[in-house]
């Protein structure tokens, strides 16, 4: 399920969950039943879990320039 965003004249935004591709272009408010056209909006990346942000960044940065690794990780040399 992903969540839309629809913006209604007099009451301001709110979001709608639907399936992913289904959104139509307008939804009726849930509190005035206003037509309301949906928004445009970034994905809230914001929120998501500190640790995968930072995996996915690391994974990025590798694409181009990977990093050698010596020996596994969380061992100690003898």
């Amino acid at each position: 399920m992903a969540t839309y965003a629809y913006r209604c004249p007099d009451c301001g935004t709110f979001d709608v969950t639907r399936p992913m591709g289904e959104a139509p272009e307008r939804v009726e408010c849930p509190r005035c039943a206003a037509s309301s056209p949906r928004q445009w909006t970034a994905p809230l990346l914001a929120q998501m879990d500190p640790a995968l942000r930072s995996a996915l960044a690391r994974e990025e940065k590798s694409r181009d320039v990977p990093e050698v690794v010596t020996r596994a990780s969380g061992t100690t040399r003898r």
